[in-house]
């Protein structure tokens, strides 16, 4: 075994007891074991919504545990695997073994990051909107462009998605759309995609062939679970049904069933159409408001603890460029993570920039804590 591979094993090591130590293992297992009796209840299926609750945080932490303790073996066995590779003089085992090693790297990388998100809400499933701003018709268009690059996201992933409403423009592309990815820590991983991206490129839609800068606003939020105690009076409350818009088709309704919401006190509204019925779409349209108005006191909550302290850095105006033209690349300006090759990226490849945002985050609560300390 070489020293280079010899110190990288090491460093695999390191970060995996590190990970083993900020997941707590022993604390773990007892919340396995403590929602595998709470699963094994004959009671439990009186209250479907808290057994559904239960099952799935079971199933969560059950995989948890045996992720890290298949990547504990797996490390183990990897270094057996070298031994053997070099007793026998086998090119073909130590090629199987790089392989393997590259592969643990990028898996442990991606378990460390998920070991920084512990925020309250971080855990939870993710309610995304996007909005077209300015740049016209070329706002429009990319606003839909960044709709299918984090649909394509959640297919990577195999993530449900479901989507609440989409608003069309007039000539291309969409106003807005909102939808839920239903995932574990799909909140904590998105929440980092917050804020404006900016698009350069010859615009489609201009038949001089001129360069056009668009914007596009994406806000993500926690769904909203019982626990919240988000009240909202039927009196605050304004219900208009609508005829769905857009082209049509299997998975747009075109009854006068879609439902928009308006909270009268704050002026936050929300809309649904793709439900099948008036109610579903109102109970869908309820979840996103109840989401926006726990997302407008967190906010509030927030002020309160920045007003301790001086502004420092933001998440700002534009998070992200996506260059198309006069050269090709796609950077992140909080991070500096870039890649040369938009494609991928807009085919829903930004593991790499949710990984950097999410580091990124954690370094400023550090120095922002250091900084009150």
């Amino acid at each position: 075994m070489s020293a280079d591979v010899e110190a990288e094993l090491k460093d695999l090591t390191a970060t995996l007891a590190q990970v083993e130590s900020v997941m707590d293992l022993e604390a773990l297992r007892a919340e396995v074991a403590s929602l595998e009796e709470e699963a094994a209840s004959p009671n439990l299926w009186d209250d479907p919504a808290a057994a559904q609750q239960v099952t799935s945080r079971l199933s969560y932490r059950q995989g948890e545990l045996r992720r890290v303790s298949e990547l504990r073996q797996r490390l183990d066995d990897l270094a057996v695997m070298y031994q053997l590779a070099a007793e026998e003089e086998s090119d073909d085992l130590k090629v199987e073994a790089d392989n393997e090693r590259a592969q643990l790297a990028s898996e442990l990388a991606a378990l460390e990051v998920r070991t920084l998100l512990a925020g309250e809400y971080d855990d939870r499933n993710a309610v995304v909107t996007i909005r077209s701003e300015a740049g016209g018709v070329d706002a429009a268009d990319w606003a839909e462009m960044l709709l299918r690059m984090y649909l394509r996201w959640a297919e990577r992933h195999d993530y449900p998605v479901e989507v609440y409403d989409i608003s069309y423009a007039e000539e291309a592309g969409i106003k807005s759309a909102t939808f839920k990815v239903s995932a574990a820590y799909a909140y904590g991983t998105l929440s980092v995609e917050q804020g404006t991206h900016r698009l350069v490129r010859i615009s489609p839609f201009d038949n001089q062939n001129r360069r056009q800068t668009s914007f596009a606003h994406v806000e993500v939020l926690p769904e909203v679970e019982e626990v919240d105690h988000i009240d909202i009076p039927e009196k605050d409350i304004r219900v208009d049904v609508f005829r769905s818009s857009g082209p049509g088709g299997q998975s747009v309704n075109t009854t006068d069933s879609a439902v928009r919401l308006t909270h009268v006190p704050t002026g936050v509204v929300v809309s649904c159409q793709n439900e099948k019925s008036q109610l579903q779409n109102k109970i869908a349209a309820m979840k996103v408001l109840q989401a926006k108005l726990l997302a407008r006191k967190q906010e509030e909550d927030r002020a309160e603890l920045n007003a301790l302290k001086d502004s420092g850095s933001s998440w700002g105006n534009q998070m992200r460029s996506y260059v198309l033209h006069p050269y090709q690349m796609v950077k992140d300006l909080r991070t500096e993570h870039e890649v040369g090759n938009p494609t991928p990226v807009l085919d829903g490849d930004i593991d790499g920039f949710l990984e950097a945002g999410i580091r990124w985050r954690k370094e400023q609560q550090i120095a922002a804590s250091e900084h009150i300390g």
